[in-house]
């Protein structure tokens, strides 16, 4: 069998290189021959350090280069430069089988082989049935922590400021509809207060400016079939942003918001479903899948991971432990810090970091990381640091120096993290909950909230878990510290989860140089 096969080959492969390497790399391979054979999904959690550092890469590119049938991996440009440049040629000079490779976004007839293609390129073939992929090819599926992502990117309908100019000039008769339409809307939008978003849900009386332009346009009708009202939309010699979003916008579960741009003076209006699950389900069904991510539920079994993502119930699971001693992190909680929504957490959070980056100077160490979901005290937090410690304080700059101390939010580090430094202290002021502040998050809630759904089980704390495990991902490879500062992790119910998704880590509750001394001479973790 190709499982016995792979094992053999993986296994002398890896001694061969004699390097350290990932110690699940036989069962992942394993089980992904296994579902090639069988044509079965799996669902497979790596790990957040093995995610982050795409360790696991080899467990499935050796079952997927013996393999002797098509196959389609999915992956990022990014990772597919990765595997095309170093991995797939290292495995290739120890299993020259001369297995055809070929990169695209779609199949190539009468080609059997691997090909390597983008999220992007697969989702759009599959939600939006353009038939560039046969069914039944086995897919493997890497990064799948973004799969959700990835889905709501494709199935996000835009209408751009260029998008109106190019309706008048499809349109010249309803120019004047047109363009009183789109007076009125940015007249609305922008009477929206700011925010540090610049975005605002889509409100009753701009829907109401919305349909009736559709309508004036003949976009649709309620009385008239679905099916003839897309007809008419592509007869109507309509560019293809309003054709696509005149398809969607007033289905049921969609999510319309607008972008603003205020020193144009320009809006952007997107829809897209606010639950993607229902537009997944019926593509897992049509080839085997084998989905690998790094942290994607604290549950072996990923329910509501797989609930999200509309997944087949009787697929695979399986979730990999990490390694305690080669993974384990210090964690510093201590307990009695004011609650976040307190007019005295700002003012202890600074206590506790200069406690900490003192402790830093005296240790001599490098990077240190304070990550903060809330804009302005993000803002607040930087300047005052900035005073203090001068310019080895940036926020949300990658040119730092050796001990540099970065400012930042969640989404900046989850995207230069792979390429800064590990840090040996990452501060964590808050657990990274979506803010409700935020208008997509709070249309997102309202809709869990008009089907009867908990919203914060199913939405919010899964979001917060997978962004705080890959967050820390770095900090393990230098076995380094995690100060969380949020006292709601010792006093809510679901603070167990959030330290359940930062184990393995030995508790700390103290401040001083010997807290940032390397594991190994602690003699910790052995």
């Amino acid at each position: 069998m190709i499982e016995v096969e792979v094992h053999q080959q993986l296994r002398a492969f890896l001694r061969e290189q004699g390097e350290p390497y990932w110690h699940h790399h036989l069962t992942m391979a394993r089980l992904v021959a296994r579902a090639l054979r069988l044509g079965r999904s799996a669902l497979l959690q790596a790990g957040a350090p093995s995610g982050y550092h795409g360790r696991y890469r080899l467990s499935y590119l050796m079952p997927l280069l013996i393999w002797q049938g098509s196959a389609i991996l999915v992956a990022t440009e990014a990772v597919q430069q990765r595997l095309l440049m170093v991995e797939i040629p290292r495995l290739r000079q120890w299993i020259p089988n001369g297995r055809k490779i070929r990169t695209g976004d779609r199949w190539f007839e009468g080609f059997e082989g691997l090909l390597l293609t983008t999220p992007q390129s697969w989702l759009s073939d599959r939600l939006m049935h353009e038939g560039r992929f046969p069914g039944h090819i086995p897919t493997v599926i890497d990064g799948v922590d973004d799969l959700e992502v990835w889905a709501r990117n494709v199935l996000t309908q835009e209408i751009r400021p260029q998008n109106w100019d190019e309706l008048m000039a499809a349109r010249p008769a309803d120019s004047d509809i047109i363009r009183d339409a789109r007076v009125q809307l940015t007249r609305s939008i922008f009477q929206h207060p700011a925010n540090p978003y610049e975005c605002y849900l889509i409100e009753p009386q701009e829907q109401e400016i919305l349909d009736y332009l559709f309508q004036r346009l003949e976009f649709f009708t309620s009385e008239r079939p679905e099916r003839e009202q897309v007809q008419e939309l592509e007869t109507n010699c309509l560019p293809h942003p309003w054709q696509h979003f005149g398809q969607v916008y007033q289905q049921p579960g969609q999510l319309l918001w607008a972008d603003v741009n205020r020193q144009q003076g320009q809006f952007s209006l997107s829809c897209r479903p606010a639950d993607v699950s229902e537009q997944l389900a019926p593509i897992w069904p049509q080839q085997p899948v084998v989905l690998i991510g790094g942290a994607l539920d604290l549950d072996p079994e990923a329910k509501i991971y797989r609930q999200r993502l509309g997944l087949l119930e009787d697929m695979t699971s399986l979730k990999f432990s990490l390694d305690r001693q080669q993974e384990l992190i210090q964690l510093y909680l201590p307990d009695g810090l004011p609650m976040p929504n307190t007019p005295q957490f700002q003012a202890v959070i600074m206590q506790e970091l200069r406690a900490l980056l003192s402790a830093t100077n005296t240790a001599n160490q490098g990077l240190t990381v304070v990550l903060v979901g809330d804009v302005p005290l993000k803002a607040q937090i930087g300047s005052v640091l900035a005073a203090e410690f001068g310019s080895r304080v940036q926020v949300e700059k990658t040119c730092l120096d050796d001990h540099g101390i970065l400012v930042t939010g969640w989404k900046f580090w989850r995207q230069h993290q792979a390429v800064l430094p590990a840090p040996f202290l990452l501060v964590i002021a808050t657990l990274p909950l979506p803010s409700l502040e935020e208008p997509l998050v709070a249309g997102r809630v309202a809709h869990y909230k008009r089907n009867r759904q908990d919203w914060f089980r199913l939405y919010l704390l899964p979001e917060a878990l997978s962004e705080l495990q890959r967050a820390i991902a770095p900090v393990r490879e230098s076995q380094g510290v995690v100060a969380l500062l949020d006292n709601r992790v010792n006093h809510r119910s679901y603070g167990k989860q959030a330290l359940a998704a930062l184990s393995p880590f030995a508790r700390i509750n103290y401040v001083d140089a010997s807290l940032f001394t390397p594991l190994e001479e602690l003699g910790i973790g052995e």
